[in-house]
């Protein structure tokens, strides 16, 4: 069944590009390790920063709880949240994932994104900027 993105039928130059990131991604809450992929991409968005996707299954369960938040983009669909819980710290929302995404973007059903400015991700053991993702102004 087509789901295509309404968001193209009104802008239609606007882009939505996923690429392999080939690198290894690592996500901590304070000391504790939350995620660790060498699968993530990056989502490439018009007047966006970049952001990063894992697989799902890259992420420790056992330090995520879902929450009731939802979003909806009118190019990748609604999105789902969690917190993420460890002994010595929380955030709430920090995870969202789009668990059936529009046509357009597939290629990240299946994958989760963290808040860089609520959680700390690394590309090869080098701490990323902690600006959350959102426009760019």
């Amino acid at each position: 069944m087509a789901n295509p993105a309404p968001g193209f039928n009104k802008h239609p130059d606007y882009e939505v590009r996923i690429e392999p990131l080939e690198r290894e991604l690592v996500v901590k809450l304070g000391d504790t390790e939350i995620a660790r992929s060498q699968r993530a991409v990056t989502l490439h968005e018009t007047r966006h920063r970049p952001v990063w996707y894992l697989p799902l299954e890259d992420v420790d369960a056992r330090h995520i709880r879902a929450s009731d938040t939802q979003t909806y983009c009118p190019f990748k669909g609604y999105a789902s949240y969690w917190g993420v819980h460890t002994p010595d710290a929380a955030a709430e929302d920090a995870i969202w994932a789009y668990m059936a995404p529009y046509d357009e973007c597939l290629n990240v059903s299946g994958y989760a994104s963290f808040y860089t400015n609520k959680v700390d991700l690394y590309f090869d053991g080098e701490l990323a900027d902690k600006a959350g993702p959102g426009w760019i102004t």
